[in-house]
């Protein structure tokens, strides 16, 4: 069942999708989204940022998708085998917006395990993009471009499934290098919006942290 969100006033149609792939092996295993913070699963904290944001919300998740029944969104496998890796999932999303979104000409792609996502992204994103004439406008902090944060345009997805299958091209930041970027930087104060949870040591600084994202 798709989920009925509210685009941002202003902006154009942007579904969003959520990378969930990572194999959490720093942790022990599991779906990271799945951990808590401050009594909110992760996942509940991005769903909770990107929904206002987006058009509509997809978890991109290989596996049993019953796993993530709870969270209330269509859940979308790689449509690649064989491809793992976030620009893979990338790929499914954009699959899933031209089928199902035929009115979108662009998709936001985000971690599914950054749980302080900014509340303006898609905004700023889009401002940027359009003012550089971008194809892809990605997000950046503490002078490091998140690659698999970012704003795609829908009519790159026959490209990217060229690089994938023909190219054998993995890495998010060398298939966008083709492309016309835009980036745009948020600040890490208070906290950086795009910290993510690779360990367990970072879900106790996570803890921390969502007293100042909360506050």
């Amino acid at each position: 069942m798709m989920n009925s969100t509210t685009a941002a006033d202003g902006l154009p149609p942007t579904p969003g999708i959520l990378l969930a792939g990572g194999l959490a092996q720093r942790m022990g295993g599991g779906d990271k989204p799945m951990r808590s913070i401050a009594g909110r699963t992760i996942l509940e904290r991005v769903i909770a940022r990107l929904r206002p944001q987006c058009a509509c919300l997809v978890l991109n998740a290989n596996g049993d998708p019953a796993r993530f029944a709870g969270c209330g969104l269509p859940v979308v496998a790689d449509s690649l085998a064989d491809f793992p890796g976030p620009l893979a999932g990338i790929l499914a999303g954009l699959d899933w917006v031209a089928a199902n979104r035929p009115d979108a000409d662009w998709m936001l792609s985000a971690a599914a395990d950054c749980p302080f996502l900014p509340r303006d992204l898609v905004a700023r994103l889009h401002e940027a993009r359009a003012r550089q004439t971008a194809q892809i406008a990605v997000a950046a902090s503490a002078g490091q471009m998140h690659h698999v944060i970012g704003l795609w345009s829908v009519a790159l997805r026959e490209e990217l499934r060229h690089a994938l299958t023909a190219e054998g091209i993995r890495k998010v930041e060398r298939w966008a290098a083709r492309y016309r970027i835009a980036t745009v930087t948020w600040p890490v104060e208070p906290l950086d919006p795009f910290f993510n949870a690779n360990t367990t040591k970072d879900l106790a600084e996570a803890e921390r942290l969502a007293v100042l994202d909360d506050g």
